[in-house]
């Protein structure tokens, strides 16, 4: 299937400010892109291109003060099959991890692993390690956190989720990332693109969506706490150890969003 992505997002700056922006399909999905990824700047503006130490794909540019607009638009191919299925794929002993992964097993900006331990031991102990253990923690968090966008909150840690069981995707899966780290299994923070795509069209304006992977075998799954369903085209922008590391926007400066459209839509080919 063809799936037209991008976005037209706006701020009033109050200075000249330099802005981190990872706002690009991550590298793994570039070679699925069917037309140029191609960031346009009003007022135009240099771009810097870049790869994080997570290997995303990030730009930086010094913005001028007032009215300043990001928009791109792009078309994608995906699949079309739903992004998750029970595998039979094993917990890997911390001892036989890549190293690569051990950064996902520590705690985090919103992801307190150490606070939540002896919760996470007595909720999942039980489970059978590997998938259906993670599977066990994704039905926990969706039964047991209320979403709404009322609750969003940049400031709010996993720790305090459990504490008050609100929140909004972000949160839902920081909660679940942080069980899998105290259960051992390596997990990251996503951000992508999450049209309402075979599903009911959602009564609230498109946004971008968060998720987690983990670590099972010998490559990283998808999972969602928020959703907890498989779901069709689900375009991957950033990976990071939670939502500090891949902020769609980063302003160096004071910043006032004024407009924020998001597109993940089927073409019909």
């Amino acid at each position: 299937m063809l799936i037209k992505i991008g976005f037209d997002i706006q701020f009033e700056l109050a200075a000249p400010t330099p802005m981190i922006l990872l706002l690009f399909v991550r590298p793994s999905r570039e070679d699925d892109l069917r037309a140029p990824q191609e960031l346009r700047v009003i007022p135009e503006t240099r771009v810097c291109h870049y790869n994080d130490l997570f290997g995303n794909h990030c730009a930086r540019v010094y913005a001028p003060a007032g009215l300043v607009s990001f928009q791109l638009e792009t078309l994608i191919e995906d699949s079309g099959r739903p992004d998750r299925e029970r595998l039979d794929v094993p917990q890997v002993p911390v001892q036989d991890l890549p190293n690569e992964t051990l950064a996902f097993l520590l705690s985090s900006r919103y992801c307190e692993v150490d606070r939540l331990g002896d919760v996470a031991w007595d909720l999942f102990g039980n489970t059978e390690p590997g998938w259906p253990r993670v599977e066990a923690i994704c039905e926990w968090v969706n039964r047991h956190i209320t979403f709404g966008y009322e609750f969003a909150d940049s400031t709010k840690t996993a720790w305090q989720v459990y504490q008050d069981g609100k929140g909004v995707c972000r949160d839902f899966n920081h909660l679940a990332v942080t069980f899998c780290r105290c259960m051992n299994i390596p997990a990251r923070y996503v951000t992508g693109y999450l049209g309402d795509i075979g599903v009911p069209v959602a009564p609230y304006p498109m946004d971008f969506s968060a998720w987690f992977e983990v670590f099972l075998g010998d490559r990283w799954h998808t999972f969602d706490a928020r959703h907890n369903v498989p779901r069709i085209g689900r375009i991957l922008m950033a990976v990071g150890r939670d939502a500090a590391d891949v902020a769609i926007t980063t302003n160096f400066g004071s910043a006032s969003l004024k407009k924020f459209h998001i597109i993940s839509d089927l073409v019909s080919e």
